[in-house]
């Protein structure tokens, strides 16, 4: 069965966990600048809250991997994107029902190897 890795990380940690992701097997990897808060509303450490919010920069990943190797995926993520602090980031893991690749209409594992 597929999965699907959708994480936010700091933008810093790209370049280290891209490379690690691919050394662990990961095929494919889509990327997108993105803004948003958790928890602490966007204020980091030491600064006063107020009723605003504040959208922080983040990096969102995208991949698709067989089943097996998701727990190695997921570990290898969380520990090159840790910084210790809030805000370090988030990975989610949802089922895929199915992949097609559109160029040779494979499906399955077979569409994202």
């Amino acid at each position: 069965m597929l999965k699907k890795i959708e994480c936010f990380i700091q933008p810093f940690k790209l370049d280290e966990v891209k490379d690690a992701l691919i050394d662990s097997g990961v095929e494919g990897i889509t990327v997108s600048d993105v803004r948003g808060f958790g928890k602490q509303r966007g204020f980091i450490k030491g600064e006063m809250p107020n009723k605003q919010v504040k959208f922080l920069p983040k990096v969102k990943l995208e991949i698709v991997v067989d089943e097996e190797i998701i727990d190695n995926v997921t570990k290898t993520i969380v520990r090159l994107a840790q910084t210790g602090e809030f805000g370090s980031g988030k990975i989610f893991v949802l089922p895929v029902e199915d992949a097609i690749r559109i160029r040779t209409q494979e499906s399955g594992i077979n569409a994202i190897v």
